[in-house]
């Protein structure tokens, strides 16, 4: 069984500046909103990442070895960077399922403004939106000023 993760929306630095377009919004909204309503939620994300373990651990032993890990990396060019010591909090050289799948969504901690772990279109469109100019615009020089 094939990973399907166009679009995965995990982040791991997520304390990079922001872009002029939000990365976590750069491939259009993630895939794994599992009843199309718009709305991210937790639970919708936990399943999604528990599907992308179960897929990834090809030899059905219960946790991802590097080369497993490599198979997520490839998976999607949002996980291409991903760290495997950032999953393996116990840095026992084996992610479990659990260390997996209990990682946060940078998506949801991202943009989730009131914390009840749901995503809104409304959160969105509030996130994304550009804040107005931080003070006067400086007005460009030239050489002889």
């Amino acid at each position: 069984m094939g990973l399907f993760l166009a679009g995965v929306s995990l982040a791991l630095a997520q304390s990079a500046p922001r872009p002029a377009q939000d990365a976590l919004l750069a491939n259009g909204p993630p895939v794994w909103d599992a009843n199309h309503d718009g709305v991210y939620t937790c639970d919708e994300w936990r399943s999604f990442v528990d599907r992308i373990f179960t897929s990834a651990d090809r030899n059905r032993d219960g946790h991802l070895d590097q080369p497993e890990f490599a198979t997520v990396q490839k998976a999607d060019a949002t996980l291409a960077d991903a760290d495997f010591g950032y999953f393996d909090e116990n840095q026992d050289g084996k992610i479990m399922r659990k260390e997996f799948v209990d990682k946060p969504s940078a998506f949801i901690l991202r943009f989730d403004r009131n914390g009840d772990c749901r995503v809104t279109t409304d959160e969105i469109r509030a996130a994304a939106t550009p804040k107005g100019p931080q003070g006067p615009p400086e007005r460009p020089r030239d050489r002889f000023h």
